[in-house]
């Protein structure tokens, strides 16, 4: 078993616009949504620190809530998170090892996993994660009452990234960024 605890962050994409005649996929950020980005991205670097690698969707306001936050990892685009289950983007986040390889080089060691989503999945991935034994209680409470726009969950895991699985790993913080 590896000793190095990984650490996962669940972002809900920031509020988005909703402009008459644009497709659901292409919807861009609202003015709330670009400053709650920023926000959140503030927040990440003040409390969990460097960020590894981001799998993010390829939805407009995915894209842009995540240019905003200002986090310069590397990033993959990845078409199954957007419309996708708890099962689709865990199966992702098995691969991020492989995946962002020549990203990493050969000894570096990929700690910080960010994947900025969509609801219902983000609430429903952070909460089936969650091992209840270990988990934080109160921000269990909250992400189940809601997981509102520019919302970041974050988790600990002490397996490999491919080893991640339902109840693996332990919800440490939950933040609104407002």
């Amino acid at each position: 078993m590896s000793t190095t605890i990984r650490t996962l962050l669940l972002l809900r994409h920031a509020k988005s616009d909703y402009p008459s005649g644009v497709d659901d996929h292409e919807r861009p950020l609202a003015a709330r949504g670009i400053r709650e980005a920023v926000l959140a991205g503030d927040w990440i670097r003040a409390n969990v620190g460097d960020v590894d690698a981001v799998l993010c969707s390829t939805a407009t306001r995915t894209r842009q809530t995540l240019e905003r936050t200002g986090i310069t990892a590397a990033v993959q685009y990845v078409d199954r998170i957007y419309d996708s289950t708890p099962g689709i983007v865990i199966d992702e986040i098995n691969t991020v090892r492989s995946r962002f390889a020549a990203d990493l080089g050969d000894h570096a060691e990929l700690t910080t996993l960010l994947v900025v989503g969509h609801e219902p999945v983000m609430s429903s991935l952070a909460l089936n994660l969650a091992n209840d034994a270990t988990n934080n209680g109160a921000a269990a409470q909250e992400i189940s009452a809601k997981f509102p726009t520019s919302s970041v969950a974050v988790l600990r895991i002490a397996e490999p990234w491919n080893q991640l699985a339902l109840g693996g790993a332990e919800l440490v913080d939950f933040h609104i960024a407002r």
